[in-house]
């Protein structure tokens, strides 16, 4: 799963939505305030986790 941020074009709400990568490449995440799909994508710093230990 990944965290992904993003702002709304229509009433300009940011947010974060977490999903499988697979879902992201499908369509667009709604807006929780305004229901718009007319959202972008922003760029943020991530945190990658695996499972073995080094």
């Amino acid at each position: 799963m990944a965290i992904y941020e993003y702002q709304c074009l229509e009433c300009k709400k940011s947010f974060t939505v977490r999903h499988p990568i697979e879902e992201h490449e499908r369509k667009r995440p709604k807006c929780p305030k305004c229901g718009s799909r007319k959202v972008e994508q922003r760029f943020s710093a991530f945190f990658a986790k695996t499972a073995k230990k080094s």
